[in-house]
């Protein structure tokens, strides 16, 4: 069992930037890929991110391509994806999501493990 808290949302300008910190549980957290989803009002939850468990291989939408950057600290059992440049398109709920696998993926469906989300607002 895994739990997953994120933190570190809030409310930024267009092209300011957020840190956000997701706090996992458990000794063998370097095993799971983890994730980071959103969703928008009246939208489905999207993939954002994905990176594996030692960090060697990430993975991200086009939509955040060369302005978010994931990372992990298996030692702290940490995750974070730095946002840079926000857009206000980029308002939503952020989730955490960690799967049994070590492989990176980017259906929802894939993951076993959620955490509760932190609001992200871009103003304009």
């Amino acid at each position: 069992q895994v739990q997953l808290v994120e933190s570190g949302g809030g409310l930024v300008q267009a092209g300011g930037s957020l840190r956000l910190s997701c706090a996992a549980s458990g000794r063998t957290f370097s095993r799971y890929a983890m994730a980071w989803f959103r969703q928008a009002p009246g939208k489905e939850r999207e993939f954002v991110a994905a990176i594996s468990g030692g960090s060697s291989n990430t993975y991200y939408a086009d939509s955040v391509k060369g302005r978010f950057t994931i990372s992990r600290d298996n030692a702290k059992n940490t995750g974070n994806l730095q946002m840079n440049n926000l857009k206000p398109e980029d308002t939503a709920v952020y989730y955490c999501a960690a799967r049994g696998l070590n492989s990176l993926a980017t259906e929802r469906r894939s993951y076993d493990y959620w955490g509760q989300g932190t609001q992200v607002t871009v103003s304009s």
